[in-house]
C-alpha cells in the first residue's frame, strides 16, 4: 500500500483523498449523472467501487432495499475473485474471516450396504496451483460490506442511494444525458429526506447499468429476455446450526445416496454454521411451483435420509430457500441490436443475473456477476474521462456474454451430475473426476476473451507462455529491489483504472545498455510511447501507465540509481520518487522459468481488470504504439 505522497498521513491510509465528484458529492441523488447503477448487488457494487476511483465522473447507484444486505443467498468466492478482492485492498482481511476450502469429500453408497453412505474420495481443492489465493467461502453480504467501504473511500466517494425502486427508461437519440429513468420510492431511506413511499421521480444519465436480479426491470425496459430452459429439478438450500454425527460437516461435500438424492455441503465461516443443498427430485412439468411450498421439516428429513447412517439434528436456520434448477442467458449485455453493433454506442447495459442464471451449486453466480462488473466498469471511466473512444463500450456484451454461454454450458453438465443417483453413472468415479477435470473452471480461470481492441493477436506468445493472451496474468513472486522484500508481482496491481506494463528484461542489469534499457528511454520520451502521447498534460507519469521492470538477476545485482526513469516516476503533488516499480527474479524461483518468459525479454500489457492484453519483443515499439492508439484518445492541450 502506498501513502504519504500527497503529504503525511495520520490515519487510515485506505481512506483516499477526495476528488473531482467527491469533493461535493450531493446527499441527494441528483437530477442527471453520467453513470446510474441499478442495484446494489455483486455487480453493482464492483461497478461502483471501480468508478469511484474515476472521481471526474458522476456515479449512483440506487437500490430498492432500505439499507445494506443483512443476510446473503451466496457464498461461494472462489480464487480468480480472491485475486480481484486484492485488487480492491480487502483481500487479506476476508480471508481471516471466511471459511477456506482446502479438500472436497465425495460420499456414496456403501457396496456393502448401499443404504449407507461412506466416504469415497477426497480431493484437493487446488493440486495444480492454480492462483497463491484460496477458495473460500463468505457471506455475500460481506462481500458487498467491503466493497461499499472501498467506494465510500475511493477519491469519487460513492455510496448506494437506499430505497428507490426502478420503474423504467427510455433512451432518447441525443442529449448529453439521453436515458431518462423513472425511479420510485420504496421505503424510507436517509439518502433524500421529504420523498414519501411511492413518490416517483425522473433522473436522467448518460449511461445505465442494471444489476438488478434475474427479475430484471432494466432488462424488460431494453427488450432483453432470458432464453434457455428449466430442468425441472428442486433443491432445498438451508444455512443452519445443527449438532450431527457426520464426520465430515467441516469439509465441503458432494453425497450422493442410494435412493435419498444428493447433498452438496458447504461449510460456513466461523466455524458452526454449514450450508446445505438437498435433492428434492424431479419436478413434474405442471407443477406450477407449488414445490417452493416444501417445509423445512420436509427439507430435514430429506437430508437425513441422504446421510443415513448419521443425522443432523437442525438448531437454529439461519436462512433458506427451495429453488429449481433453470439455466437462462440474454444474448446480449446491452441496448444495441446485434445489426447495429458499431452504428451507435450501447447506453443501457445488464450484468449479473439480469442476464444469466444458472444453478447455486457450481459457486459461480456472484463470480461471475462481479467480473461482469467489473469489466464494464473500467470501460465507463475509460470513456467518461475521454481516455477511449465510445466504440471501447461494445467489447463489454462481446467479451462477457461468450463467458456466460460458457457456464451454462458447465453448470447443465455440474448439476445434473450431482442430481443423478451413482448407480445410473456409467462410471462410479464419474462426478469427481469431472470435479477434477474441469477444476479450473469453477475456479474461474477458463476465462479467456477473444482478440479485438483490447486483445492482441497471440503472434508473439512464445515470448511469455506462461501470461497467455486473453487470460487473466498469473502472479509469481519476485523480489522488489527497493527494499529487498519479496513481494507477488501481480499483487500490486489495483483497481485504478491503470494499464500495465511489464517490462521482463533481457541479461543486462541496470545501467547496461539493452533492448531493455533502450525500450525504458523510448517509452519516457518518444512522442509513440503511449505515455507521452496519452497521459494529460499535468497528470503524474504514471497516472494512466503503471510501467514496470524485472530484471533477471539477483536483486543484489540490481543498483537503484542506474535503473531507467521510466521505472522510477516522481508522483504527486511533491514529486517524490515511487521506488516500488523495480523487481529482480527470485534466484530460487525465478519468474522466467516459472511464467515461460524468454531470457531475451518480454513487454507484457494487462488491462485494468487484470487480463493480459499483448506480449511483444523489447524492441517492438511501433507494435506497442500501435496497440494502444487503437483504444487511447489523445489528450488535448492545456492552456
Amino acid at each position: 500500500m502506498q501513502f504519504h505522497h500527497h503529504g503525511y498521513v495520520s490515519g487510515d491510509p485506505r481512506v483516499e483523498p477526495a476528488a473531482g465528484i467527491g469533493l461535493d458529492r450531493p446527499a441527494a441523488l441528483p437530477d442527471e449523472m453520467d453513470v446510474l447503477i441499478v442495484g446494489a448487488g455483486p455487480a453493482g457494487m464492483i461497478a461502483a467501487a471501480q468508478l469511484a476511483q474515476f472521481p471526474g465522473v458522476s456515479t449512483r447507484i440506487v437500490d430498492r432495499r432500505p439499507g445494506r444486505l443483512a443476510v446473503g443467498q451466496a457464498d461461494g468466492i472462489q480464487a480468480r475473485t480472491v485475486e480481484t478482492f486484492q485488487a480492491f485492498g480487502f483481500a487479506n482481511r476476508i480471508i481471516d474471516e471466511a471459511y477456506r476450502i482446502t479438500e472436497m469429500c465425495f460420499w456414496k453408497p456403501d457396496p456393502q450396504n448401499p443404504r449407507n453412505i461412506v466416504r469415497a474420495a477426497r480431493t484437493s481443492d487446488d493440486p495444480h496451483g492454480m492462483s497463491e489465493f484460496p477458495h473460500l467461502i463468505v457471506n455475500q453480504a460481506r462481500v458487498l460490506d467491503y466493497f461499499a467501504e472501498y467506494a465510500r473511500n475511493a477519491p469519487g466517494r460513492v455510496q448506494p442511494d437506499w430505497g428507490w425502486e426502478f420503474v423504467t427508461l427510455t433512451v432518447d437519440d441525443d442529449g448529453e444525458y439521453p436515458v431518462a429513468v423513472t425511479l420510485r420510492r420504496a421505503a424510507e431511506a436517509g439518502t433524500s429526506a421529504g420523498t414519501a413511499e411511492g413518490e416517483e421521480r425522473t433522473v436522467r444519465a448518460k449511461y445505465v447499468l442494471g444489476a438488478d436480479g434475474a427479475r430484471s426491470r432494466v432488462r424488460e425496459a431494453i427488450g432483453r429476455r432470458l432464453e434457455g430452459d428449466q430442468a425441472f429439478h428442486a433443491w432445498g438450500v438451508m444455512d443452519v446450526l445443527a449438532e450431527t454425527d457426520f464426520p465430515d460437516i467441516r469439509l465441503k461435500c458432494a453425497i450422493q445416496s442410494h435412493d435419498g438424492g444428493s447433498i452438496l455441503h458447504i461449510p460456513r465461516e466461523g466455524n458452526h454454521l454449514f450450508r446445505m443443498y438437498v435433492d428434492l427430485g424431479e419436478v413434474p412439468h405442471d407443477d406450477n411451483g407449488r414445490v417452493r411450498l416444501t417445509t423445512q421439516e420436509e427439507v430435514e428429513e430429506r437430508a437425513n435420509r441422504i446421510l443415513h447412517p448419521y443425522t443432523v439434528n437442525v438448531k437454529h436456520v439461519a436462512w433458506r430457500s427451495v429453488y429449481e434448477v433453470g439455466h437462462r442467458v440474454t444474448d446480449k449485455f446491452d441496448d444495441v441490436a446485434h445489426d447495429e453493433v458499431g452504428t451507435r454506442t450501447p447506453r443501457v447495459f445488464i450484468a449479473g443475473d439480469a442476464c444469466h442464471t444458472h444453478s447455486a451449486k457450481a459457486g459461480q453466480g456472484m463470480n461471475v456477476s462481479m467480473q461482469d462488473g467489473w469489466n464494464l466498469a473500467w470501460k465507463l471511466g475509460h470513456v467518461l474521462e475521454g481516455r477511449a473512444p465510445e466504440t471501447l463500450l461494445d467489447t463489454y456484451s462481446a467479451e462477457r456474454q461468450e463467458i456466460a454461454v460458457n457456464l451454462i454450458e458447465f453448470d447443465k453438465e455440474w448439476s445434473s451430475l450431482m442430481a443423478k443417483r451413482p448407480e445410473d453413472m456409467e462410471d462410479p468415479s464419474q462426478l469427481e473426476d469431472f470435479y477434477m477435470k474441469t477444476i479450473e473452471f469453477p475456479a474461474g480461470f477458463m476465462t479467456q476473451y477473444a482478440p479485438s481492441m483490447l486483445i492482441a493477436g497471440d503472434e508473439h506468445q512464445q515470448l511469455a507462455t506462461g501470461f497467455p493472451i486473453g487470460k487473466r496474468f498469473k502472479s509469481h513472486p519476485v523480489t522488489r529491489v527497493c527494499d529487498a522484500t519479496p513481494q507477488h508481482l501481480g499483487h500490486h496491481h489495483r483497481a485504478d483504472g491503470r494499464w500495465r506494463v511489464y517490462v521482463f528484461a533481457d541479461g543486462a542489469t541496470a545501467g547496461e545498455s539493452s533492448r531493455a534499457a533502450d525500450l525504458a528511454d523510448w517509452i519516457l520520451a518518444s512522442p509513440e510511447s503511449p505515455v507521452v502521447a496519452f497521459t494529460p498534460e499535468g497528470a503524474d507519469i504514471d497516472a494512466w501507465f503503471d510501467v514496470k521492470v524485472v530484471y533477471q538477476q539477483d536483486h543484489t545485482q540490481v543498483e537503484m540509481d542506474r535503473v531507467p526513469a521510466i521505472f522510477l516516476p516522481k508522483v504527486g503533488p511533491f514529486q517524490v520518487t515511487d521506488y516500488e516499480k523495480v523487481y529482480a527474479a527470485d534466484p530460487v524461483d525465478d519468474i522466467f522459468d516459472a511464467r515461460g518468459v524468454s531470457r531475451d525479454g518480454a513487454v507484457v500489457v494487462v488491462r485494468p481488470d487484470h487480463y493480459v492484453a499483448n506480449v511483444l519483443p523489447l524492441e517492438a515499439t511501433d507494435a506497442l504504439a500501435d496497440f494502444f492508439a487503437g483504444i487511447f484518445r489523445k489528450q488535448p492541450a492545456t492552456v
